[in-house]
């Protein structure tokens, strides 16, 4: 970036950057973010009259296309430039333009608290950077979130650099594998990872002169003698297989046999999925509004989890001695619960053999329960005490300690890391949508916003979390990074104030192996292509094309004048971020869209009367003025109801019969649910370019992707699909086969809960091979449990 700036500097163009910034001095404003800098960069080459290439491609252009923040001070100017994606920068230009100096970022800070005159001298530094410095580390920003790609090569190397003590560590991790007081793998028989090596080639020998599909048990004592217990597999192929993956893996360390020989080995029996704050049952609650994805990932996740254990479990030859998988899904119990199960202790999962949803309630020190839903900006104070019952209630259920804890959302990782830390279990979060970067200037202005959301509280619990899970997953590259537009939901952790709080020299390790993608799966039970007739309901269908197009209800508005038009349809809470008033507005503005199409939403709240919160209520408003004001009647019809999934997947399957599309238009989202329900329909999907979609869609012959706050761009983008559709009725078609393949090939939870186990036993490896560099870091995060996020929680029930 230095060589850019000096280009600036050293030509004419030092007097372009000169009347630019004068330029935003007269907006008496002194913050500038990306849009608002190229906007304004914009208008002052046209306004200069500038030939084309400037505003791209001269030394200025190419540096205001990298910044992502000016900072305007009475003396100085202040740069947050980001190069590469994962990478920033600050400069400060002095104001005669005689120096432009690299900053730190404590000064970086501190201008940014001067900014909104909270500045504070002294004030407690967060830097976790120490804690990663000895980790091995990822190079190439292109390969975050490939961390166990990365892991699996490292500890190859590894092996081949010090093959005598790589061996006797996975002997000792290996030996270390029990269910219970059962000892798996390796008994006492075998003393070293010498020993263990030298027995291989003879197991492999006795295995080699029995029929392939001999059952275990039928030569369990001669391995025994060997030195070998159960688990390497169910007979006498399966286990000489794994036997000689492990003899390739000592003698030629490659990372595709290192992950072959993980994937069988039998490291995980139980697992906790924690998701706290809101309604998560299965008759017709599934979660309301804020919670509903979140509730459905949770449960599809666990029934597949609880499918892929009992396969490897019995691909080991575990199951004849009584081993099952026991998946708990941990949430909270609320006594009143509205009629619904959310008060009952203890719910199997629909589906399942041995998976649970396990209600532990909210309680005070005084063991005082409290018995109505909490918003999740309200719900901290409890977390410690929830964790503490929830720990003694599922070592009850369990029957033993669980091998794996997965956090859901900024509650349900913190919890996780209490119980991981507690019990010295390997912690997954999971947090596909932080608040932080849903928020413009939350941590800026977090005082202000401090009495609605608490963001003092969370975001301390989201660093805490973060560092101390031993791997985290993301749904897409952009969550941990963004864009080279766009910063990641995790990047935006890197370096931050909470002015008068507190300063984030250094958050979180970006390239750190911990970040990996795995994208989740739909439920093919609900969600399944329209062409598939054999699958669906005649009556249901029938049921769900009138309730779509043509029945008057109370909770439906709007009729359509010409129910033939091609369906636009867009599912979604109603929201600002989701935007579905953009989305409407869109249509109103389009004369075109009108004519070719009819908008069909389908929200679960029609009315003012119904909202929860003032945002609610704006949003339903504007779009009832909407509807008024661009004369939509006749072409838009508003369902505000709540319907069970499989009502909602026969809703995509009935506008996919009329050759309709779907429209996500999200002002932000981080994945996507409800994108990938619409695409295995097949439905042709537009979504918004801001979030994950970018990498559902993967954009398609350039033509999905939409710009929310375009809305003259968004119609034109949807006319000209519509127009290749018109000249070419297979185009429809072409598109619709193309996203269900997609969905089916990308996103599907067997390969989601293959690749998590994996992870799981990688990291519970890693784990046992470093666990020092671990305990320090968990050590500064209770500190900062301890510090500063106990007494923010605190705060906030003395509050209430």
């Amino acid at each position: 970036m230095h060589e850019l700036l000096k280009l600036v500097f050293d030509s004419d163009e030092k007097i372009d950057l000169g009347q630019f910034l004068c330029t935003l001095k007269t907006q008496d404003k002194c913050y500038f973010l990306r849009n608002e800098i190229l906007q304004n960069f914009a208008d002052y080459c046209r306004q200069s009259q500038k030939p084309a290439y400037f505003y791209h491609s001269s030394s200025l252009g190419t540096l205001l296309n990298y910044t992502h923040e000016i900072i305007l001070e009475r003396e100085n100017t202040w740069f947050v430039v980001r190069p590469k994606i994962a990478s920033q920068e600050v400069w400060r230009l002095n104001a005669d333009f005689t120096s432009c100096d690299l900053m730190t970022p404590k000064e970086f800070l501190d201008v940014s608290d001067h900014l909104v005159n909270r500045y504070q001298s002294d004030i407690l530094e967060i830097d976790l950077r120490p804690f990663y410095q000895t980790s091995p580390k990822i190079s190439d920003s292109r390969d975050i979130g490939q961390g166990l790609t990365f892991l699996n090569h490292y500890l190859c190397n590894q092996f081949v650099t010090n093959p005598q003590y790589w061996l006797e560590i996975l002997f000792q991790a290996l030996r270390g594998i029990k269910y219970n007081d059962i000892r798996l793998l390796i008994s006492d028989r075998i003393d070293s990872g010498i020993k263990f090596a030298k027995q291989i080639k003879p197991a492999i020998k006795l295995l080699s002169e029995l029929p392939p599909h001999e059952p275990y048990q039928e030569f369990r004592v001669h391995l025994q003698e060997l030195g070998f217990e159960a688990g390497w597999g169910n007979n006498a192929a399966r286990i000489r297989e794994t036997l000689e993956l492990l003899q390739r893996l000592i003698d030629t360390p490659q990372p595709s046999i290192l992950e072959a020989f993980v994937a069988r080995i039998p490291a995980v029996f139980r697992v906790i999925l924690v998701s706290i704050h809101g309604w998560v049952a299965q008759e017709d609650v599934l979660g309301r509004d804020e919670t509903l994805g979140q509730v459905i990932y949770v449960l599809e996740q666990a029934r597949s989890l609880e499918n892929k254990l009992q396969a490897e479990i019995k691909l080991a030859g575990l199951d004849s001695l009584g081993i099952k998988p026991h998946v708990i899904i941990l949430t909270r119990l609320i006594p009143n619960c509205q009629e619904t199960f959310c008060d009952l202790r203890l719910e199997k999962v629909h589906n399942t053999e041995n998976a649970w949803i396990l209600r532990v309630p909210f309680a005070n020190s005084d063991a005082e329960i409290t018995n109505n839903w909490i918003s999740k900006f309200e719900i901290w104070p409890y977390l410690e005490k929830f964790a503490q019952d929830a720990e003694k209630e599922l070592l009850t259920q369990f029957q033993g300690k669980p091998n794996l804890i997965i956090g859901n959302y900024s509650d349900g990782n913190l919890v996780a890391f209490l119980l991981a830390r507690s019990l010295k279990v390997t912690q997954c979060n999971i947090a596909h949508a932080l608040e932080k970067p849903k928020h413009l200037f939350s941590n800026l202005y977090w005082q202000d916003l401090e009495e609605k959301y608490h963001f003092s509280t969370q975001f301390t619990a989201d660093l805490i979390s973060m560092n101390a899970a031993d791997f985290i997953i993301t749904s897409s590259y952009q969550e941990i990074v963004g864009t080279p537009e766009t910063i990641g939901q995790y990047e935006s952790y890197k370096c931050f104030t909470m002015p008068e709080l507190y300063h984030v020299i250094d958050g979180i390790d970006l390239f750190n192996p911990k970040f990996n993608m795995v994208s989740p799966g739909v439920s093919e039970t609900f969600f399944f292509p329209y062409d598939q007739i054999e699958y669906r309901n005649p009556q249901e269908s029938q049921h769900i094309q009138d309730l779509l197009f043509h029945r008057q209800d109370d909770h439906i508005i709007g009729y359509l004048d010409n129910i033939h038009k091609r369906p636009i349809f867009a599912v979604a809470p109603i929201t600002s971020i989701k935007n579905l008033t953009g989305l409407a507005e869109c249509f109103g503005k389009s004369k075109e869209l009108q004519t070719r199409c009819n908008l069909i939403l389908l929200t679960s709240k029609l009315s003012a009367e119904e909202a929860t919160n003032p945002e609610e209520v704006r949003e339903i408003e504007k779009l009832y003025n909407i509807i008024d004001e661009c004369n939509l009647a006749g072409k838009i019809r508003w369902l505000g109801m709540r319907l069970p999934s499989r009502n909602i997947g026969e809703a995509y399957r009935v506008i996919a019969d009329h050759r309709g599309i779907y429209v996500h238009f999200a002002l932000y989202e981080a994945f996507g649910r409800s994108i990938l329900e619409a695409m295995i329909s097949g439905l042709p999907t537009f979504a918004t370019q801001f979030g994950g979609a970018l990498e559902i869609i993967e954009n398609r012959q350039n033509g999905f992707h939409l710009n929310p706050t375009d809305l003259e761009g968004t119609a034109k983008t949807i006319i000209n699909f519509l127009e290749k559709c018109d000249a070419n009725p297979e185009y429809w078609l072409e598109n619709s086969q193309w996203m269900i393949q997609r969905i089916r090939h990308q996103y599907n939870w067997k390969s989601h809960t293959k690749q998590l186990l994996l992870l799981a036993k990688m990291f519970s490896f890693w784990n046992f091979v470093a666990p020092e560099d671990n305990d320090a870091r968990d050590l500064y995060m209770e500190t900062l449990f301890h510090l500063i996020y106990k007494p923010r929680a605190e705060k906030i029930l003395a509050e209430h």
